[in-house]
C-alpha cells in the first residue's frame, strides 16, 4: 500500500503576496480577467532565456467584437518582484464569413524555436466552417523586427481543409506542439481523421506539419480508432494532448478514450514508431482500474526510459493516479484519494536534479486542485491546495503541466480563480537540497513504488 506524506495548505494569504508552507513559499504573479486582458489560461508555460514567461488564455482579449477569443501573453519579472503582463496577439483579429480567420480558442502552451518564434494551436478559427467557429489552426508568433513593434501571426495550418470525409486532416487540436530538428512540428488532434469512433467524430489524429517552397503541408503519422468497429477502438480515441520524442525519434502520448474491447473505452499510452512504410502505432497500456482512466496529460520519459504520466479518474482510490511504465513492460501506480489531489488533468514535470514528479490536480485538496510532489519510494508532498485565499483569490482548478527554472521554482496557471475568477499565473519557490558528489539518481526506479 503507497504511504501518502501529505502536507496541507489552508492559510490565508494577502493577494500578490508569498504564502510559506515549511520550505515552500506560493507567489501569486498575475490574475487574468482585467479590462483589456485575456481570461480563463488552459495551458502551461514556457520560459525564455532571460525569464520572461509565455502562455496563452483561451478566452478574453482586446479584439472590440470578440472579447472571448483569447490571447497570447508575456509575463515579465520586475526588479520589485511584481511582474508586468503584455499582451502579444489578441486572436479573432482578422475575420472573414464570421469565421475568426487569425484562429480563436488557444488551449494549448507555446513553443519557442531557435530564432525566437512561438508556436502554438487554437481549437477553433481558421478558413473553414466548423459547427463552431472554426476547425482549428496552427500558427506561429514573430517577434518584432525592431523595438517596440508589434509581434506578427501566422497561421501555418487550417484544420478540416477537406471536409469531403469528416475532417480526414483533423479538426480542433488541443494539445501542445513539439518541434523536432529539423523544424517539423508534430501534434494531435482529438477529433477528425479516418477513424470510425462515432463518438469522438472519427478518432483524432498525430500530425506532422513541414515546410517547404510552397508553405507548410500537413502528414497524417497515424489515425486514431482505424481498428474495431462501431465505438469500439483498441488503437485508442481521442487525444487531448500532445506528443512527446523520446531519444531514437518515436513519439508517445495518451489518449482519452478508446483501448480494448469495450465500448467507448478508457484510454491509452501509445507509441509511434517511424519505419520505411510510414509510422507504427503500439497501445503501450490500456486504462484499467489500477492505472486509472481517461488520460489527458503529455508523457514525460526519465534517464532510463520509463514513461510518465496521469490518468484522470479512476484508479485503485478512485480519484486519478500519476503512473509510471517501465521499458520493459509492467509499471507502478500512485493512486490520489482526494486528500491529497484529485482528478489530475496534466502530465507530470520530472526533475532530473533532485529525482521528483511534480504536478497538479484539478480537484481535491482543499477542494480546487493541489500542486503536488511526489519522491521515492512513493512520498507525496501536497505543496500548495488552491482556493487557501478567501474567494480562490489564489486561483483553482489547474488543468496545466508545470515548468521549471533553473533555480528549481514551479510555474503554472490555474483555469479559474484570482482576483475577477478567471484564472491566475503562480510559482512554487522550494528550498532544494543539492545533490552531493556524483550520485545517479537511482531512485528513478522506485519513485512510485509503492512501500512495504
Amino acid at each position: 500500500m503507497n504511504t501518502n506524506k501529505v502536507l496541507l495548505c489552508a492559510v490565508v494569504v494577502v493577494l500578490g503576496c508569498g504564502f510559506v508552507a515549511g520550505q515552500t513559499q506560493y507567489n501569486l504573479l498575475w490574475s487574468f480577467g482585467s479590462p483589456n486582458d485575456g481570461a480563463s489560461p488552459l495551458s502551461d508555460l514556457v520560459l525564455d532565456g532571460t525569464g520572461n514567461l509565455y502562455g496563452t488564455t483561451r478566452l478574453g482579449g482586446t479584439t472590440p467584437f470578440c472579447t472571448f477569443c483569447g490571447t497570447v501573453f508575456k509575463l515579465s519579472p520586475n526588479s520589485d518582484g511584481t511582474w508586468t503582463e503584455t499582451i502579444l496577439y489578441n486572436f479573432c483579429s482578422l475575420v472573414g464569413n464570421s469565421i475568426c480567420l487569425d484562429g480563436q480558442w488557444p488551449e494549448a502552451g507555446l513553443i519557442f524555436d531557435a530564432k525566437g518564434n512561438l508556436f502554438g494551436t487554437t481549437s477553433a478559427g481558421g478558413t473553414q466552417p466548423c459547427p463552431i467557429g472554426g476547425c482549428g489552426t496552427v500558427f506561429e508568433l514573430s517577434p518584432p523586427s525592431s523595438s517596440g513593434g508589434q509581434w506578427v501571426e501566422t497561421v501555418l495550418y487550417t484544420f478540416c481543409a477537406n471536409q469531403s470525409n469528416a475532417c480526414p486532416d483533423g479538426m480542433e487540436p488541443s494539445g501542445r506542439l513539439v518541434m523536432d530538428a529539423s523544424g517539423n512540428l508534430y501534434g494531435t488532434t482529438p477529433m477528425g481523421g479516418s477513424g470510425h469512433s462515432v463518438d469522438t467524430g472519427g478518432g483524432g489524429i498525430v500530425f506532422e506539419l513541414s515546410q517547404g517552397a510552397g508553405g507548410w503541408t500537413e502528414s497524417v503519422l497515424y489515425n486514431f480508432c482505424t481498428l474495431g468497429q462501431n465505438r469500439v477502438c483498441p488503437d485508442g480515441a481521442g487525444p487531448q494532448a500532445g506528443v512527446t520524442f523520446d531519444k531514437t525519434g518515436n513519439l508517445y502520448g495518451t489518449t482519452k478514450f478508446g483501448g480494448g474491447n469495450q465500448p467507448t473505452g478508457s484510454g491509452t499510452v501509445f507509441r509511434l514508431s517511424p519505419g520505411q512504410n510510414g509510422w507504427t502505432e503500439t497501445v503501450l497500456k490500456a486504462g484499467d482500474g489500477n492505472l486509472g482512466i481517461n488520460p489527458l496529460g503529455t508523457v514525460s520519459i526519465d534517464p532510463f526510459g520509463n514513461l510518465y504520466s496521469t490518468a484522470s479518474a479512476q484508479g485503485p482510490k478512485m480519484e486519478g493516479t500519476a503512473f509510471r511504465l517501465r521499458p520493459g513492460g509492467g509499471g507502478t501506480v500512485f493512486a490520489f484519494n482526494g486528500v491529497n489531489g484529485a482528478a489530475p488533468s496534466a502530465g507530470v514535470l520530472i526533475d532530473t536534479k533532485h529525482p521528483a514528479l511534480y504536478g497538479t490536480t484539478f480537484q481535491g485538496g482543499a477542494g480546487f486542485g493541489s500542486v503536488f510532489k511526489i519522491v521515492a519510494p512513493a512520498e507525496e508532498t501536497v505543496l500548495y491546495n488552491f482556493c487557501s485565499q478567501p474567494n480562490c483569490t489564489d486561483g483553482s482548478g489547474p488543468v496545466a503541466s508545470l515548468i521549471e527554472d533553473k533555480a528549481g521554482n514551479l510555474y503554472g496557471t490555474t483555469k479559474l480563480g484570482g482576483a475577477n475568477n478567471q484564472g491566475v499565473v503562480f510559482e512554487i519557490v522550494q528550498s532544494l537540497p543539492k545533490r552531493k558528489g556524483s550520485q545517479h539518481p537511482p531512485a528513478w526506479h522506485t519513485i512510485l513504488a509503492a512501500k512495504k
